[in-house]
């Protein structure tokens, strides 16, 4: 098999669809491991996993240069006590299933790079949480504790261990600012609560980057926060979509009327309302070259304006 192969676990979401692209561009070949395989014309080879067991797939592990883990059910739905447990189940199960693979080939992956969140921290509130920061003790934090701490266990046979802790990722494709920059359009783009929670943010370009760093320098290691270098207040996000879509000022949502909209859309209201205020600390002291230190660029990148 081939050396130079990266190996994507929950591959075909967002993150995943756009790293895959852009290893296969560079001439790499990548694994995608997903529930609902499907034949691609850009050389991606797409496998049956159901992210709990070990199957055929894990012969694409033996000798690999990485394998990348994204896999885990989305935290946009209301945050009940079953579909946190689900939450949580997805992203350790993923981790075991990997670690079971790895120990039944003759050669481990190099590199195992591991999605995290900066839900992390829990509610930072103006707070400054770089990746020394302790865990929060709210509900997402503890499922991120969870699947931080499984991971710990189950990379262990690995050479390298890299965990980014992810922010709020923006994208023309997905995540949450195509939503965002559709309610702004609609001149309803105020901001949510009293606007001062801050939103550790990233431009999936300078995220896309990040993982390809984390395989391919062999001094990252430990955990990162995967996120640009000047987190903003979600008045600030708002107001700056706005301007970027020239839109006028929108009254504010409360945010009795925001975990209201949210439920009515089948998501939790407290994403929006949560301040995490956390840096780059180790990639910045790394040299990461940010393409989108700012978020003024990195929307009108996305946005076209």
């Amino acid at each position: 098999m081939d050396s130079q192969r990266i190996v994507i676990a929950g591959g075909s979401g967002f993150i995943g669809s756009a790293l895959a692209r852009e290893w296969s561009a560079a001439g790499q070949p990548v694994v995608v491991l997903t529930r609902s395989p499907r034949v691609r014309s850009d050389g991606v080879l797409e496998l049956a996993w159901d992210g709990a067991t070990v199957g055929p797939w894990a012969a694409q592990l033996d000798g690999a240069t990485a394998v990348v883990n994204l896999a885990g059910r989305s935290i946009n739905c209301p945050h009940t006590p079953e579909n946190l447990r689900e939450i949580a189940a997805s992203r350790i199960n993923s981790v075991k299933a990997l670690a079971a693979a790895i120990t039944r080939v003759p050669r481990a992956p190099r590199v195992w790079v591991q999605a995290s969140a900066v839900g992390f921290y829990g509610d930072t509130r103006a707070v400054v949480a770089d990746e020394n920061a302790s865990a929060g003790d709210d509900l997402l934090a503890n499922v991120c504790r969870q699947w931080e701490d499984a991971f710990g266990v189950a990379a262990a046979g690995t050479a390298r261990q890299v965990t980014l802790r992810i922010g709020v990722v923006l994208g023309r494709a997905g995540g949450a600012l195509p939503m965002l920059a559709g309610m702004t359009r609609c001149f309803l783009g105020g901001a949510a609560g009293n606007g001062r929670q801050y939103v550790s943010w990233i431009h999936l370009a300078d995220l896309a980057a990040m993982f390809r760093a984390a395989v391919a320098d062999e001094n990252l290691a430990g955990v990162f926060n995967a996120v640009a270098p000047r987190p903003v207040t979600n008045g600030e996000l708002m107001r700056e979509l706005r301007q970027v879509l020239h839109r006028p000022w929108s009254p504010p949502a409360p945010g009795w009327a925001v975990r209201l909209g949210a439920r009515l859309m089948g998501t939790e209201g407290s994403l929006a309302l949560v301040s995490q205020r956390c840096v780059p600390a180790k990639f910045l002291n790394a040299g990461f070259p940010f393409r989108f230190a700012e978020l003024r660029l990195a929307l009108k990148d996305l946005l076209g304006s």
